[in-house]
């Protein structure tokens, strides 16, 4: 049972033995297993934790390798670079730490990530060196012309689809995230060779990260095909992926799943921030314990999923990989300048997508997140690093202990900065490179969305004087209607969202808000963003808009 005990312990929770530069505990299980079992598994367990960092040092950012690359985009096989990204990333996210990713471990500035949150450290930085390689192989040879730059993003795009039918969702969000970045986006001359198909693959693939309805569509693909054996192509909006897998037959090997970490700690951030750690009298607060579990244990489950993979290492690749010249930023933008000067910006810029933003490249088609930022799907982590300001992790989003959803440096993991800064509003950063946002060219006026909290009050007795709220994210984009939808799902009520209205408490009055105002812009930020919802008196009632009604 002991030894049962040990095994459990090393395989879930290695980090508790990591104690350099002595590893006190270690030597007390080399002893054990010296004594009692020589030569076992647990023994080669405990020699394998002793390595240099273990999984917590695997992964990182892999730069300067001097190896001559056996392969060259845009004439490398697909399906090989895509099963050996996913063999990368399934190593990574086999051995994540769940509980490292919890908004009390691995959001803090205050916390040491190289030690407390390592093993999403080594995911994030995995995610960002995968959109690196994809901005440096488009843009690290000016000399190339507009036909063969476009021939590599079609290479990117091949493996793209690829990784969708393994179900690798971390390296496919990270691969979009580097042609949605500024200095790939830009090349109007290239992306207008790509042809029509290409374009709509794009697209496809970028709408599985949209950020509208808090990432509805990757929460909702991850639901179908989280622990399934193949890809499922429900739905009009997977054509392209459709027409892959009738041309290919029937799946001969299943395959796992690989999500984006960056929509978890995203949601994790946001529960630590949003819910308080006690409730009156200093007891614990079971029902944010209970919100954090149910993240973690689909975590859980994915990882569980995982086992599914069965992949070789090919030693070419991983020295193609590490050949790669990663640029930053500045170099980055530099190089697409010189491939496509910029000429009379105001007239020349490219058409505005219907979905796209100001300062965005080529963005994603949102169905996901907010319509208001393409990167809010990423991860940001400040990391040490050479490459500086691009190094932010670029699969964390840079998000403040109140949002739920962000996180990545080079435009993707998802941009999850998860190293908070403020308490009371999601802020992106302003050089965020999530989600293809141009370097450090679009700062942003304030938060991408407010955490508010909406109390239900009806005619009856209040119960025993207790107030029992709900605390929602409110984005940019929500007009009153959905807010009180949201608001009803989380209080658990049911009916027609007609029929509530939604009031902001002031100091000494309430200010009822108008059937279909947008509520980001319609608050009164100068106060405490708290809110009643309640029935409808009459479904006659008028709205008086932009006035305030007195409190009882």
């Amino acid at each position: 049972t002991l030894v049962a005990c040990l095994h459990v312990w090393l395989d879930t929770y290695p980090d508790d033995f990591r104690q350099p530069p002595h590893h006190p505990a270690l030597q007390q299980l080399l002893a054990f297993t010296q004594l009692h079992s020589p030569g076992s598994e647990l023994h080669s367990k405990r020699n394998g934790v002793s390595c240099s960092g273990g999984v917590c040092l695997a992964a990182g950012m892999r730069l300067g390798a001097h190896h001559t690359a056996a392969y060259r985009l845009p004439h490398a096989p697909p399906r090989l670079f895509a099963e050996q990204l996913t063999r990368m990333d399934m190593e990574l996210f086999k051995k994540l730490v769940p509980h490292q990713c919890l908004g009390a471990v691995w959001s803090r500035r205050d916390k040491d990530r190289n030690h407390d949150a390592a093993t999403v450290l080594a995911t994030v930085n995995q995610f960002n060196a995968v959109s690196f390689r994809v901005i440096s192989t488009v843009l690290v040879e000016p000399a190339l012309r507009p036909l063969e730059r476009a021939d590599v993003l079609a290479a990117w795009l091949d493996i793209a689809r690829e990784l969708r039918v393994l179900k690798n969702f971390s390296s496919l969000k990270a691969i979009i995230s580097g042609l949605q970045s500024n200095p790939v986006y830009r090349l109007r001359k290239t992306w207008a060779l790509l042809g029509k198909e290409k374009t709509e693959q794009f697209d496809e693939l970028a709408r599985i990260f949209s950020e509208d309805n808090n990432r509805w569509a990757q929460r909702e693909l991850l639901m179908r095909e989280g622990t399934a054996k193949f890809a499922d192509t429900v739905g009009e909006n997977d054509r392209h992926l459709q027409k892959l897998l009738h041309e290919r037959g029937s799946p001969g090997v299943s395959h796992g799943t690989i999500p984006y970490l960056g929509t978890f700690l995203t949601d994790l951030t946001m529960i630590d921030t949003a819910i308080p750690d006690t409730v009156s009298d200093g007891l614990i607060n079971f029902d944010k314990r209970r919100k954090e579990f149910e993240v973690l244990a689909q975590i859980k489950l994915l990882q569980g999923a995982a086992n599914a993979y069965h992949l070789v290492t090919d030693p070419m690749f991983d020295r193609w990989f590490d050949s790669v010249i990663v640029l930053d930023d500045r170099e980055a933008y530099q190089l697409s300048c010189q491939i496509e000067p910029m000429t009379n910006p105001p007239k020349e810029r490219r058409p505005k997508k219907p979905n796209e933003t100001n300062g965005q490249g080529h963005r994603k088609n949102d169905s996901i997140a907010s319509t208001s930022s393409s990167n809010s799907s990423q991860f940001y982590c400040e990391t040490d690093g050479a490459n500086g300001a691009w190094k932010r992790d670029s699969l964390e989003r840079r998000i403040s202990p109140t949002r739920l959803s962000h996180g990545s440096s080079t435009s993707s993991l998802p941009s999850l900065d998860a190293s908070l800064s403020s308490a009371n509003s999601g802020q992106k950063p302003a050089n965020g490179k999530a989600g293809g946002a141009s370097p450090a060219h679009a700062p942003r006026s304030g938060p991408d969305f407010y955490i508010i909290r909406v109390t239900y009050e009806t005619e009856c007795a209040e119960t025993e004087g207790v107030v029992l709220y709900k605390s929602i994210m409110l984005s940019n984009n929500e007009r009153t209607p959905q807010v009180i939808r949201n608001a009803m799902l989380k209080l658990n009520l049911e009916g027609d969202p007609d029929g509530y209205t939604l009031a902001q408490v002031l100091p000494e009055r309430e200010m009822l808000l108008p059937s279909n105002a947008n509520v980001y812009y319609a608050v009164n930020t100068a106060y405490n963003l708290n809110f009643i919802l309640r029935p409808r008196k009459t479904q006659t009632e008028p709205i008086v808009n932009g006035k305030t009604k007195k409190r009882p």
